[in-house]
């Protein structure tokens, strides 16, 4: 049985106390709910200072991005290696940084390539746009995105995948339980075709766009979905704590 992922991706929000406390409140609620693994993912400026304060605690840390590079002259870049020692997690291939900064497939396979070589965990994201959306593209888009942004791995045990419909984020206007379970099962049969049935059954795939605790339910009661990538809720303590909480529950009924 996968154990579901809840990731909080604060964006480019909070200052270093404002982070500390954040967690701070939020702390005991996420662990007193066991069987769902917790992310939060701050701005890099506060990874050290959340590093130290969740040190033993069962609530993982990720970074935003990565650079490919171990070192060299990439003004304003972070390493794998830098960010090893800090936390757990990396998101890579946001759509943020797909369409802002232009990120391409290859340049998420590049990242995950580092991220992994260091043992650093890969949440990997993919997504189509309203235009593709609207257009009947969607598999299309997202097989394509699985394909290449994993390409030449042999193997996927430190990966998630997080399918975040582009249309969906930050809009206030998400996708159906049904839907995402749609998408998010054409990508584990992609994973299977790929890798293996054993690496499409076992991999996790996360769902994200404008998740709320009023509608986490009807996502994690799909069997496709194995958690999810919250935004603006995971700036909210309480509002995350009750999206970890719901999926603990929603899990438990099957």
């Amino acid at each position: 049985m996968r154990l579901p992922i809840i990731a909080g991706n604060w964006k480019m929000n909070t200052t270093v106390a404002e982070a500390v406390a954040l967690v701070g409140e939020m702390r005991a609620g996420l662990e007193a709910i066991a069987g769902v693994e917790c992310v939060v993912c701050p701005p890099f400026v506060s990874l050290a200072a959340l590093a130290d304060l969740l040190r033993g605690s069962a609530i993982s840390l990720g970074a935003q991005n990565v650079y490919w590079e171990d070192k060299g002259a990439y003004t304003g870049e972070v390493s794998p290696p830098m960010l090893a020692p800090l936390c757990q997690y990396v998101i890579i291939g946001h759509s943020e940084r797909r369409k802002y900064f232009e990120e391409t497939n290859e340049i998420v396979n590049r990242k995950t390539k580092a991220a992994l070589r260091h043992g650093l965990k890969a949440i990997v994201c993919v997504g189509e746009d309203l235009t593709q959306n609207e257009a009947g593209r969607t598999v299309e888009v997202v097989t394509t995105q699985v394909r290449e942004s994993l390409a030449d791995l042999p193997g996927l045990l430190n990966v998630v995948i997080a399918y975040e419909p582009v249309w969906a984020i930050g809009t206030g206007r998400p996708a159906t339980g049904e839907g995402a379970n749609h998408v998010i099962g054409v990508i584990r049969k992609t994973i299977a075709e790929g890798w293996g049935r054993t690496a499409g059954d076992a991999i996790r795939i996360q769902y994200g766009g404008s998740v709320t605790a009023a509608n986490i339910a009807e996502f994690m009661g799909q069997p496709e979905i194995d958690g999810a990538l919250v935004g603006g809720a995971s700036l909210k303590a309480g509002e995350f704590v009750a999206i970890v909480r719901s999926t603990c529950e929603a899990k438990a009924r099957g």
